[in-house]
């Protein structure tokens, strides 16, 4: 897929904080220590099509977690369902995957832990409609949220209780971010909700064709507002399994300290960070460099995250139960 550019930025965290990340990171505990290179000969990290696999192919792409493995991949889970199988058939044991997700999962008794937060939200609504600047300007509009059920939707659905607009906006579907920005670059829609580096990729490809895509709401900002809290979705993190936590507990300490690291050298560098990234996520690196700024990404442990993570939960346990098991997971969630 090729795809976008970005404008302003947004939310980023300072290096005092992801320097503080690390430090978190480094402290925690991890009992039955084993030595490396006698027991993790290979690993693959699984990631979303999304800004946080930015941080996971750079990690790679650097030698970052070079302590982790002898041999270190990076793959991409397409959807949701296929990220729920690997984690079902046991073929993926490190995993970046939605929040909400994580929280399913653990309730439902797979054996996971949430081990960070790799971003603090990189949900924006993208329109033709430069007009559009306020979530009340979208009343009598459509909107195309991917990812039926998940994160994004769950999100745009509390914001439209919060401003009392259920029902005034039509709300149409598209199953992945690559299918809206196809709706969106040919014309058949004209606003979606999209995650980073989806909103960067369309605004780039719309203007190589002489259209205008705007980056019109920060759902971030909104989310702030829908919940009266900090402007801050813990969107997605890093999932470790149960069995690779006892078979692997100092790769386990390994691979957040390298997470951590990764994430402050590419808020520093978003160029460079772009063009290690880029093969690995198949996107053109100025899309990658544009999208760095409004990703948020970060890598702070779950339990640093915990307030943030908890208001998320609570919200979508209130109007879909479901989505985290049936009920708030208990503090066995966190790693």
């Amino acid at each position: 897929m090729d795809i976008i550019q970005a404008g302003t930025a947004g939310y980023a965290p300072t290096r005092r904080t992801l320097c503080a990340g690390i430090a978190a990171t480094l402290a925690l505990p991890f009992p039955n220590k084993r030595a490396r290179a006698s027991s993790l000969d290979q690993l693959v990290i699984y990631g979303p099509p999304a800004g946080p696999s930015i941080t996971l192919a750079y990690a790679v792409g650097k030698g970052l977690l070079r302590d982790v493995a002898d041999k270190v991949e990076f793959k991409v889970w397409r959807t949701p369902d296929e990220m729920r199988a690997g984690l079902a058939s046991g073929s993926m044991q490190t995993v970046v995957m939605p929040t909400t997700a994580a929280a399913n999962l653990h309730t439902r008794g797979l054996g996971l832990k949430l081990a960070n937060v790799m971003t603090n939200g990189l949900l924006y609504i993208v329109s033709r409609n430069d007009k559009i600047t306020t979530f009340a300007d979208l009343e009598g509009q459509g909107v195309t949220v991917p990812f039926p059920n998940d994160t994004p939707e769950l999100v745009f659905d509390a914001a439209l209780a919060h401003h009392r607009m259920t029902g005034k906006i039509k709300v149409e579907r598209a199953g992945t971010p690559i299918e809206a920005v196809q709706m969106l670059l040919a014309g058949r829609i004209n606003t979606a909700l999209l995650p980073e580096p989806a909103v960067s990729a369309a605004i780039f490809r719309a203007s190589t064709g002489g259209q205008a895509l705007h980056r019109v709401i920060d759902m971030q900002k909104e989310w702030g507002t829908v919940t009266a809290t900090t402007p801050i979705i813990p969107q997605a993190g890093l999932a470790l399994t149960q069995s690779f936590l006892d078979d692997h507990p100092e790769q386990a300490n390994a691979l957040l300290a390298g997470l951590a690291q990764a994430a402050v050298e590419v808020n520093a560098n978003p160029a460079a960070a772009a063009s290690q990234a880029a093969s690995a996520l198949e996107l053109p690196w100025p899309v990658l460099e544009a999208s760095i700024p409004y990703s948020n990404l970060v890598a702070l442990s779950a339990r640093d995250a915990l307030g943030s993570i908890e208001t998320l939960l609570k919200v979508v346990t209130q109007s879909h139960p479901e989505m985290v098991g049936g009920r708030m997971p208990d503090a066995s969630l966190y790693l």
